[in-house]
């Protein structure tokens, strides 16, 4: 196998320090163009995701602290430049609430495909504070959405030593389904 998508499958990392560079709105809006391409049952679209600059990570920060019981605002949104909340937008539809959000999560893998496949260091941050109430208040989530989590995104930063992940065994998640057991034979 060749091809572009193979290997920037192949040499995805997360960066969980990135510089202060990020794509402007007019970048990021084409690559969520394309990850909205995923497989998607029905069309539904069961996501939505929200743009995170400047103030609004000074407001997330406070909106943690409140969720965590913290009086000093929380130092993690500002730890890139450009923060992409992932959120998971409910259809009513004969799609279960599992199958929407797989889709929601499947954008933000390929977002964060395309992304770093441009030139952009990027991580998937989540935790306790994605279910938080004043997290979700300070997004502007309804009653029919949850957030998964944000993209947290910057510049790749100059690297000295090489780093890369170690492939997965295929071997170790990859397998046929059970043969069923022979029936015994009836005896008489």
């Amino acid at each position: 196998m060749t091809g572009g998508v193979l290997e920037a499958v192949r040499t995805r990392r997360s960066w969980s320090k990135v510089t202060d560079e990020a794509p402007t709105h007019a970048e990021l809006a084409e690559f969520v163009s394309a990850a909205g391409r995923v497989a998607d049952h029905s069309a539904l679209r069961p996501w939505r995701l929200i743009e995170l600059r400047g103030a609004d990570r000074e407001r997330l920060a406070v909106a943690i602290a409140k969720a965590e019981g913290d009086k000093k605002p929380s130092s993690k949104p500002l730890r890139a430049p450009l923060l992409i909340a992932v959120v998971a937008s409910y259809r009513k539809s004969k799609v279960p609430r599992w199958e929407q959000e797989a889709v929601a999560s499947g954008v933000a893998h390929m977002l964060s495909l395309l992304l770093d496949d441009a030139g952009w260091g990027v991580f998937w941050r989540t935790g306790s504070a994605t279910r938080a109430k004043a997290v979700a208040k300070a997004h502007g989530l309804t009653k029919d959405e949850e957030l998964l989590g944000w993209l947290y995104v910057g510049g790749k930063p100059v690297r000295t030593k090489a780093s890369r992940r170690k492939s997965v065994d295929a071997s170790k998640h990859l397998s046929r389904m059970p043969q069923p057991k022979k029936a015994r034979a009836h005896k008489a």
